[in-house]
Order: C-alpha cells, then sequence, then structure tokens
C-alpha cells in the first residue's frame, strides 16, 4: 500500500496547531484544585485569550478558503461580524444572544449564526453574607451598604464592556440602582479575581474578607459560599423582566445543587460554549466546520465531564442552549448525520 501523506504545507499547519494544543500539557503548566467541585484544574503561563488564523497558500486561488479562529467574548463577536474571524468560540450562549439582537452592549444587531453550542451549566450567582442583614438588591442601593465585593476583572472600563460576566454583573446593579464606583464611594472595597475558581476568592470566602459575591462560574465557588454563610440574592421583578428582554435565559440557582440552600433562589443562565461564525459564511464551509468537529470530538475539552455528543451540540437544552438560529450548512450536517430532526 502507498504512503499516504498531506501536502507540505498542510503538514506544516496542522502540526503546527498540534503543538500549539499540546503546549497546554508541558512544563509550562501546572494544576490546582477548584474549590466546590474537588476536582484538579489545569492552568498555565500561557495566553488563555486566543486567536489562530490559517491563510490558504493560493490566496489568489478561487477554491482556497481562508481560516480564522477566536476564543473569548464581545471583542470576538464583532471581529466574526466584521469578518476578522471565520468562527469564534464563546462563553456563554447569552453573549451571543445579545450580539444577534443587538442589545446589551451592542448597538446594532450583528449577523452571526450558530455552528455548535457545547454543553456547560452555569447561572449568575449574587451571594452576600447572612450577617449583612441583605435580602434584596434594593437594600443595598437605598442604605447604601459598604459591600466587600468579589467578583470577575474590575481593572477598567474597557475590560468591564469586554466581558460577558462584568457586562452582566454591572448591568443587574445598575437595573438595582448601584454601581460598582458607588461602592467604593460608600466605603466598600471591589476585589478582582482572573476567574471564578481562583483560590484567592475561596481563601477570601472562608477568612470572612469579603462579604458579597457576584459572579459566573458558580459551580467553582457556590458551595464555599453557602458552607461559609452566605446567602443568594434574588433576581426578580422588574430585574428580572429587563434582563430577559435582553434575552437572558431565566434560571434558578438551584438548592438540588447546593447543599444547605432551603429554595430555588431566581436568577439568569450563564450556560453554554456556543461556536458562532457569519451568517454569510458558505454552506460548505459550514458543513465542513461541523464535520471536523465530528472527527475531532474526543480531543475537544468537555466542561461537564462527559463525552461530547454531536446531538447535544444542536438540541438546544440546559447545558448548551442558544437563541442564535443554526447556519444552513450546520443545520443540514446536523439533519443528514442524524442528529437533528
Amino acid at each position: 500500500m502507498a504512503n499516504q501523506r498531506y501536502n507540505s504545507m498542510i503538514q506544516r499547519a496542522k502540526g503546527l496547531l498540534e503543538i500549539a494544543a499540546g503546549m497546554y500539557d508541558t512544563s509550562l503548566s501546572f494544576q490546582t484544585t477548584r474549590a466546590a467541585e474537588q476536582v484538579l484544574q489545569t492552568e498555565s503561563r500561557l495566553g488563555h485569550d486566543l486567536e489562530l488564523k490559517l491563510i490558504a497558500g493560493n490566496r489568489t486561488g478561487t477554491n482556497s478558503v481562508p481560516l480564522s479562529f477566536g476564543a473569548a467574548g464581545f471583542v470576538e463577536l464583532k471581529a466574526v461580524a466584521d469578518g476578522k474571524l471565520t468562527l469564534a468560540w464563546i462563553n456563554p450562549s447569552v453573549a451571543v444572544t445579545l450580539a444577534y439582537r443587538g442589545t446589551g452592549p451592542f448597538k446594532k444587531k450583528l449577523p452571526l449564526r450558530t455552528i455548535a453550542t457545547f454543553p456547560s451549566y452555569d447561572v449568575m450567582g449574587f451571594a452576600v453574607h447572612k450577617s449583612t442583614g441583605i435580602t434584596s438588591f434594593a437594600q443595598i442601593a437605598k442604605e447604601r451598604l459598604p459591600l466587600r465585593l468579589s467578583t470577575n476583572v474590575t481593572s477598567s472600563k474597557e475590560s468591564i464592556n469586554a466581558s460577558p460576566t462584568m457586562f452582566t454583573v454591572t448591568a443587574v446593579m445598575k437595573a438595582a440602582g448601584f454601581t460598582l464606583a458607588d461602592l467604593k464611594k460608600w466605603r466598600g472595597k471591589v476585589i478582582s479575581v482572573p476567574r471564578p475558581s481562583h483560590p484567592d476568592r475561596r481563601d477570601a470566602i472562608q477568612n470572612g474578607t469579603v462579604d458579597a459575591v457576584f459572579d459566573e462560574g458558580i459551580k467553582s465557588w457556590g458551595q464555599t459560599a453557602v458552607d461559609n454563610g452566605f446567602i443568594y440574592l434574588p433576581i426578580e421583578g422588574e430585574l428580572l423582566r429587563r434582563l430577559a428582554k435582553m434575552g437572558y435565559r431565566i434560571s434558578v440557582v438551584p438548592k438540588s445543587r447546593f447543599k444547605g440552600m432551603a429554595r430555588d433562589i431566581p436568577t439568569v443562565d450563564f450556560s453554554g460554549w456556543p461556536m458562532v461564525v457569519h451568517a454569510d459564511l458558505p454552506n460548505e464551509v459550514a458543513y465542513a466546520l461541523c464535520e471536523a468537529i465530528e472527527k475531532r470530538r474526543a480531543a475537544l475539552p468537555s466542561d461537564n465531564f462527559k463525552p461530547i455528543r454531536l446531538r447535544q451540540l444542536c438540541a438546544n437544552d440546559n447545558e448548551a442552549p442558544f437563541n442564535v438560529p443554526l447556519h444552513p450548512g450546520a443545520r443540514r450536517f446536523y439533519r443528514e448525520r442524524g442528529y437533528l430532526a
């Protein structure tokens, strides 16, 4: 049987992608323990924001297909809409919904379509310590309470506007009548952590150096908060209606997931890792992207500790919700392969 090989340029492009992925399993990486889940989590000195480009060697060829990939949030969604990126892998699904509807931080509707939504269950959690006596968001604004708040990155206005997490946190606070600046003005304190599962947050909750946590990634800090005397504030009434109008799905902080909670607490959903493309992406390219996902699904990371099922990527379920239509090429793939009715 004759030897087989990739085109020489494809060999190098594919090889570089394999090396790039492998860099997260080298001596530049290390492991920490996620607080609530008590599972090992890989961290790395490598950058976590990702942009990859594959430019066809024959740039003038009519059949060449250049590809560029990005992974993060609002900035990457705009880059897809502007044609600067082919595909963006975003967290959470609501970030794409806001862009598609032209709500929240987006001034106009962006021409986006979904390729696949990977499962990642999450909700927004707004927790305060029982000792504060706080039972509602309105109380914080009315009494000008000096909270010591742990939240995500707040280093600049630009970082807040670029982050789906911080946009959601600040949108809830604004709707309730106060801001991060108000907390500081009331002699409170805002403590930033780069990710919800950061050990500094766990230590702050356990040591009592914070009395509020507003963030996503509730699986990594939610139980620790409950165990140390925190309760969750409900997002309800007019506050919930405003967020739902933007495109947020209504959900709950579930008592079934966190021991010690007496009832479910209404909040908004923050689930899903959608892959999105421009609405004008050729159907055959969207179809091929789905083929690649199917072929490489065993190597793709999973947030729910389960093998990736193609049927779930287009099912629009609680772990992998989406409110942005599937790209026609993706829909054809899922239907032809029997993943979508």
